[in-house]
């Protein structure tokens, strides 16, 4: 055989044909490199007495841009192994032959995979992108300066050190007797004479991308003032996850950053999607910017905090990615800008970003939270610029790109600013931090991180490390926190209810339960409640390929419970989980007292069907539920008879299959498929639009069997997250084989 294929993880694939010098990487969601490094695909080699890794120079993107809510193509990191680690972009080195990485995939993911690298490597591209962000001329142009010293002298166009081979419909040949050929969507043959594999990038229903490394659960405990480790490592440790940290104020949750697996991160800490109150963005480098959709998964726009231009960088990058006007951007996210150099009050919790010099827009932050004898204060200090660096880039040339003398000594002493605890970059080379020139900092404690490698024991005595699930308290907690977020959720779901009625539910026991245990079992009466606190729990169906993740502020087994019936579905925790224990007795006779029992129980019955629903598996939180539930329309729809749907709203079906005509050939929608999301998106660029499948469905249809249509109003729909993240990937859709097999229009 001249080929040989590796099985690398879910829809992660590599394919080497060494008589053809093509080694190619099938598959790029997050951390893919890492996957590479970790099955060994990935080493270390010599030759001619210069070191260098080895590893794909082409990649074969995903035809689908989101697959079961995951990125499919993120091909930043890929790249620049190539470029740089293998040395394919650097001067005199063996690998350096005038070839460039391929990137083969459709046209639009080529399109957008181009613009996304660009932005990854430049961000803001001229004054006058900054200038928008809303920089006078001189700070622009200064950063500029900066800009231009990383890269050398100008802002380069991707194609320059990137080749594109667009996959047509039928076979493409790539080289030396190489051909590609889509089987059907996201399944390619690859051949070589006589010789070839077939490569499947589809995920099946309810797959994802795994995690690179291993995470162990964590209980932790939501203090006034700590922080959390999620990461020490950079974005080549295939053991660690990349740098980031969780800030908790009076029991809240602040992420700093976002990298790739952040999911993963949050379930083994015991964080709910939905406990994370912000992030706060330092740049749009992947490491730190590919978890931002997975953190679309919740009911509720995120809180994200960046300063203006880090903002700007961000959005354009993000948008670019998934070929989505900027203003998109907004729709997913609850902006709050941030006055870089100055503190910013954030309920309590006071952030000063400060700008630090790096290839793409980015700010270090100071936190600072007021207690007895002062402030206790947290510097998180992400892709810095070593010192040596920084004087290299020091000129008082005022019109040649780099640092003026003032604000490179303004950067280091930033840099040096006493804290109590300080977390720093020392990943080194052009773009990264050194742990020497911290060696004489007076800060409490250093924590080091940002590299894949061992410290040196010279590092070892300037600071210290920071595992995964380590947390630094600066302000002990002396209040139950999650009793506060339970008064809330009790609160939202009774706001009628007098507050020292509801302390009759709150004075029951916070329990907490350990990974993977079954907190209520199906086919059993529940005599008690589980209101969920922190934590992700999975709701099991008595379909065996169905279930649901749940998130705070959801209610277990509560319907089966107010029935006092046995429960139809399994609530099993993923990490640890702390839920508030209510009697099932008390609560009925609660909603006896103080609440329509039969109104809720309509209500319950409605948010269950929906909850079964594709749209409305995951992360929708009971409260939420609730409200579409009330302004839900259901619908009976007999065999034969004809149903008109609004416009206005969002239909699914819920059992039954129709038809847009009663012809032989018309387009079916069957149970789970759903319409009348595309207006949501009439704003996206024509070549996403062209993509779909015909003009769109038609509100007018036959029902081939008896059908329950669910249908409910569009704007609440599209002010939930997740549910218009799962639209967004339906829109986008170009084949009835992408998975998962729903669409916004009929197939």
């Amino acid at each position: 055989m001249s080929i040989r294929k590796l099985v690398v993880a879910n829809g992660i694939y590599f394919v080497e044909i060494p008589a053809a010098d093509l080694y190619l990487l099938c598959g790029t969601p997050a951390d893919s490199v890492k996957h590479l490094f970790r099955r060994g695909i990935i080493q270390t080699t010599e030759h001619d007495g210069v070191t260098f890794e080895n590893g794909p120079n082409a990649i074969l993107l995903s035809d689908s841009m989101i697959q079961n809510g995951h990125l499919c193509n993120l091909a930043e990191f890929p790249i620049l192994q190539m470029l740089y680690r293998q040395g394919m972009l650097l001067p005199n080195h063996p690998n350096n032959t005038g070839r460039k990485p391929w990137l083969i995939g459709t046209p639009e993911q080529l399109a957008a995979q181009l613009r996304y690298i660009h932005r990854g490597n430049y961000g803001l591209i001229s004054v006058e992108e900054m200038m928008a962000s809303g920089l006078g001329e001189v700070e622009a142009k200064e950063l500029m300066r900066i800009k231009l010293k990383f890269a050398f002298g100008r802002i380069a166009t991707p194609d320059a050190f990137v080749e594109c081979l667009p996959l047509a419909a039928q076979t493409t040949d790539i080289r030396d007797g190489v051909s590609i050929g889509r089987l059907a969507h996201n399944v390619f043959e690859i051949r070589h004479g006589d010789d070839s594999v077939q490569v499947d990038l589809n995920l099946r229903r309810h797959q994802t991308y795994p995690c690179p490394y291993p995470l162990s659960p964590v209980a932790i405990d939501r203090h006034y003032f700590a922080v959390l480790h999620t990461g020490d490592g950079d974005g080549w440790d295939y053991n660690r996850p990349a740098m980031g940290s969780v800030v908790i104020h009076q029991g809240r949750v602040f992420l700093i950053d976002a990298g790739a697996n952040i999911h993963y991160s949050l379930d083994a800490l015991g964080i709910g999607m939905k406990e994370v109150a912000g992030v706060f963005h330092t740049h749009c480098h992947d490491d730190h910017f590919a978890g931002l959709t997975t953190l679309l998964q919740r009911d509720q726009p995120l809180k994200y905090f960046a300063t203006p231009l880090v903002r700007a960088s961000v959005t354009r990058k993000f948008c670019a990615l998934l070929s989505i006007p900027e203003s998109e951007f907004a729709k997913y996210f609850d902006i709050h800008d941030l006055e870089e150099g100055k503190w910013n009050d954030i309920m309590g919790l006071e952030v000063r970003p400060t700008v630090s010099p790096h290839p793409v827009e980015t700010t270090i932050f100071n936190f600072r939270v007021l207690w007895e004898g002062g402030y206790r204060t947290y510097a998180h200090l992400a892709d810095i610029a070593s010192f040596d660096v920084i004087d290299a880039m020091t000129t008082a040339d005022a019109a040649a790109p780099g640092l003026s003398p003032e604000r490179a000594k303004a950067v280091k002493a930033r840099y040096l600013e006493t804290a109590d605890l300080k977390k720093i970059d020392i990943g080194g080379g052009m773009i990264h931090g050194n742990a020497a020139d911290f060696a004489a900092d007076d800060s409490t404690r250093l924590l080091l991180a940002h590299t894949a490698r061992d410290l040196t024991d010279a590092e070892r005595r300037i600071g210290s490390g920071a595992p995964f699930g380590t947390l630094d308290v600066l302000i002990p907690g002396q209040q139950n926190f999650l009793l506060r977020d339970a008064s809330e959720f009790l609160k939202s779901y009774f706001p009628a209810v007098p507050m020292e009625r509801l302390h009759m539910l709150l004075n029951n026991s916070i329990v907490t339960f350990n990974p993977e245990t079954i907190i209520a079992p199906a086919a059993k009466i529940p005599h008690e409640i589980y209101l969920l606190l922190a934590g992700k729990v999975e709701m099991l169906t008595q379909d065996p390929g169905n279930s649901h993740f749940l998130f705070s502020g959801s209610l277990l087994a509560e319907s089966a419970a107010i029935d006092n019936r046995p429960s139809e579905e399994t609530y099993r925790s993923v990490g640890f989980v702390q839920t508030l224990r209510l009697p099932a007795d008390l609560y009925r006779s609660f909603i006896t007292r103080f609440f329509s029992s039969t109104e809720l129980i309509e209500a319950r019955k409605i948010e269950e069907l929906l909850r079964r629903t594709f749209l409305f598996s995951d992360a929708v939180a009971s409260i939420t539920l609730f409200s579409l539930a009330r302004s839900c329309r259901i619908t009976q729809v007999a065999r034969g008879e004809v149903f008109f749907g609004s416009a206005e709203q969002i239909h699914l079906i819920g059992t039954g299959r129709l038809a847009t005509s009663d012809r032989e050939g018309a387009q079916v929608l069957g149970k789970d498929e759903f319409w009348g999301a595309d207006s949501l998106f009439e704003a996206l660029p024509n070549d996403a639009k062209d993509q779909q499948t015909g003009a769109g469905p038609a509100n007018t249809f036959v029902a081939l069997d008896r059908c329950e249509i669910y249908s409910v109003p569009l704007t609440l729909v599209s002010r939930i997250p997740v549910v218009r993240w799962k639209l967004f990937e339906a829109f986008r859709s170009t084949h009835p084989h992408a998975a998962p097999r729903f669409r916004g229009t009929v197939r």
